[in-house]
C-alpha cells in the first residue's frame, strides 16, 4: 500500500498559464510515496502510528536527498495509480488544517492539492486563496450518474460545483474552465440519458454573483446550461449581533438588487436559454442566528427576497434550509414550522407567476410587490411594514387605465404595467359594499419580532397534535376602504375583482 503525502519544495514552480491567473507558487509541494507492505497494518488499531512512521521515514530520506530518483518520480506515481484502481486521496486542503500543520520542516504557506477519482481520473489544484487549475473527474462522475440512471432515480437536475464562482470562498475556478467543465457535464448527461425523453437539467455554478465572471461563464455555455444558480447571504455572518437592525433597514434589503438586476440583464442580452435561480439563500451564513433567522423577524427579509427575485425574473428560489441550522423553515429537533414556513406557504398559495411593476409613494419602510393572483383573475399585493411605530394606510384608487394611481399627499400604492400602455380595467359590476377583498396579516406573538410564533389575523398558527397545518383563512374587508398595515407586520391583500389585462395571460 502506498501513502502519497506532500512535502515542501522551496523552489519556484512554474505552472501552465492556461490554468492559472498568476505565474507561480512561492512555496510549493511535491508528492512522495511511503510504502506499507501489509494493508492490515494500516487498518489495525496502530494504523495511524504505522502511517506516521512510514511517512516520517520517507521525509527524512527526502531531506537528505530531495532529488534522488527525481527522473523516475512521475513514472512511479503513474504505476501506483494503476495498482490502486479506486483512489480517494486528499493531499491536502486548507479546510482540513493543512496550512496549520508543521511536521518539523515548516508550515506550507500557499499551496494544496486534492485528487479525487480512479485510474485516469482528474484532480483539482488550488492555493489557499485562489484556484489554480482543474483536472476534471470524468470517469468517476460518469459512473456515478450512470448508476443513478440505472436505478431509475428521478433526477431533476445536476448542479456542478459549490461557491467556486467569482472570488469564490477560499477557492475559485476561472469562468473559462468552469464553462468547459459544464459542457463536459452536459455531454455526460446526454450520453447516459440518450434514450430518455426527460433529461436532467444542467445547473451551475452555485456560487456568489460577480458580473464579469458570470457574463463570461454564461456566454460560453449558451448551448450546455439550463439553469444559472447563485447564492445569497447578504446579511453577513450569523454571529453578527446587529442582524435585526439589518433586516429592518431598507438600504440593507436593497443591497441584492444589483445582483438580481445584473444577472437578469446578462441573461437577457445573451444567446443563452438558461433561466436564473437562487440556488441557496439563508440570509446569514454559518447557520444563521437563533431567535433571528428562525423567528418572525426573518419573514421581513425572506418575503422581500421572494418579491425582489420574482421582479427580476428569477424562476426558482431555494431556501437554506428546509430543516437544518438556525435558518431552517422547520425546527431541527421537533420539525415544527418556524414563522417563515407559513410566510412561504402563503406566498405559494396566493402569488401567481406574472409579476406587476409596483412602487410605493411614501415611507421607505414599506416594501411592496404585486402579482397576478394564483387562484383568481385578480391581483395580490404584498405589503411589508418595517416601521416600529407607524401604522400605514394604503389607499388603492382605481381609474380607467390599467394603473393603480395615487392621490397627492397620501401614502398609496402606485402600480403600472411594464409597458406603461393605457388599457381598460374590468371594474366589477356591483355595489361598493359587495366588493370585497381578502386580507392576510402576519404579526409576531406578543409583539416580539424575535418570537418563533406567528399570528395570522390575530390567531396563532400552530400544528395540531397529529402534525396538521392549521387553515390559513383570510378576513374580508370592503375593497373601497384603505388597507391598514400595522407596525412591524406583513400583509397579503387579495383583490379577486380587480381584473388587469396582464393577468389574463398567466393564471
Amino acid at each position: 500500500m502506498y501513502l502519497l503525502h506532500p512535502v515542501q519544495f522551496p523552489q519556484l514552480l512554474s505552472l501552465s498559464p492556461s490554468l492559472i491567473e498568476f505565474s507561480y507558487f512561492v512555496h510549493s509541494t511535491v508528492g512522495c510515496n511511503a510504502y506499507i507492505s501489509k494493508k492490515s497494518e494500516l487498518l489495525g488499531e496502530n494504523g495511524i502510528l504505522v502511517a506516521a512512521t512510514a511517512i516520517a521515514t520517507e521525509i527524512m530520506e527526502f531531506r537528505k536527498q530531495p532529488f534522488k530518483d527525481a527522473e523516475e518520480s512521475l513514472r512511479k506515481i503513474i504505476e501506483n495509480f494503476e495498482i490502486v484502481k479506486d483512489i480517494v486521496l486528499a493531499a491536502s486542503s486548507a479546510k482540513v488544517g493543512y496550512y496549520k500543520a508543521d511536521f518539523g520542516w515548516g508550515r506550507p504557506r500557499k499551496s494544496s492539492v486534492a485528487v479525487l477519482g480512479s485510474s485516469g481520473s482528474r484532480s483539482i489544484v488550488f492555493t489557499e486563496q485562489q484556484f489554480v487549475g482543474c483536472y476534471y473527474p470524468h470517469a468517476l462522475l460518469f459512473s456515478f450518474i450512470r448508476y443513478t440512471a440505472g436505478k431509475n432515480y428521478n433526477i431533476y437536475g445536476w448542479e456542478l460545483g459549490n461557491e467556486l464562482s467569482g472570488n469564490g470562498i477560499g477557492t475559485r475556478i476561472m469562468a473559462k474552465q468552469y464553462a468547459a467543465d459544464t459542457t463536459a457535464l452536459k455531454s455526460i448527461v446526454q450520453k447516459i440519458y440518450k434514450d430518455v425523453d426527460f433529461k436532467p437539467l444542467i445547473i451551475a455554478p452555485g456560487g456568489f454573483y460577480g458580473t464579469k465572471w458570470f457574463k463570461e461563464f454564461i456566454d460560453k455555455t449558451t448551448t450546455s446550461l439550463n439553469v444559472v444558480t447563485h447564492h445569497i447571504y447578504n446579511l453577513g455572518p450569523g454571529v453578527d449581533t446587529h442582524l435585526v437592525e439589518k433586516i429592518l433597514n431598507p438600504s440593507v434589503l436593497d443591497n441584492t438588487i444589483g445582483t438580481f438586476r445584473g444577472l437578469h440583464n446578462i441573461i437577457k442580452n445573451s444567446a443563452t436559454s438558461a433561466t436564473a435561480w437562487v440556488g441557496e439563500a439563508g440570509g446569514a451564513y454559518n447557520s444563521g442566528h437563533n431567535l433571528v433567522t428562525n423567528a418572525f423577524v426573518f419573514s421581513f427579509w425572506y418575503l422581500d427576497q421572494l418579491g425582489m427575485a420574482a421582479k427580476y425574473d428569477t424562476k426558482t428560489y431555494c431556501r437554506q434550509t428546509l430543516i437544518g441550522g438556525n435558518y431552517g423553515l422547520q425546527d431541527t429537533k421537533t420539525f415544527v414550522p418556524n414563522p417563515d414556513y407559513y410566510s412561504a406557504l402563503l406566498w405559494h398559495r396566493l402569488m401567481g407567476r406574472n409579476v406587476l411593476h409596483t412602487s410605493f409613494d411614501g415611507t421607505k419602510k414599506i416594501r411592496s410587490y404585486t402579482h397576478c393572483a394564483k387562484q383568481s383573475d385578480g391581483i395580490v399585493l404584498l405589503l411589508i411594514n418595517l416601521d416600529k411605530s407607524t401604522t400605514v394606510q394604503v389607499k388603492l384608487a382605481f381609474n380607467s387605465t390599467m394603473a393603480l394611481r395615487h392621490k397627492p399627499g397620501s401614502r398609496t400604492l402606485h402600480q403600472q404595467h411594464m409597458s406603461y400602455e393605457k388599457m381598460i380595467i374590468q371594474l366589477p359590476q356591483m355595489a361598493d359594499a359587495e366588493i370585497r377583498r381578502e386580507e392576510y396579516h402576519l404579526t409576531a406573538k406578543d409583539g416580539n419580532i424575535q418570537s418563533r410564533s406567528v399570528l395570522l389575523n390575530g390567531n396563532i398558527l400552530s400544528v395540531s397534535s397529529s402534525g396538521i397545518i392549521p387553515p390559513l383563512d383570510p378576513f374580508y374587508a370592503n375593497s373601497t376602504q384603505p388597507v391598514t398595515v400595522a407596525p412591524l407586520s406583513i400583509a397579503f391583500i387579495h383583490l379577486p375583482n380587480v381584473i388587469l389585462p396582464a393577468c389574463k395571460v398567466y393564471l
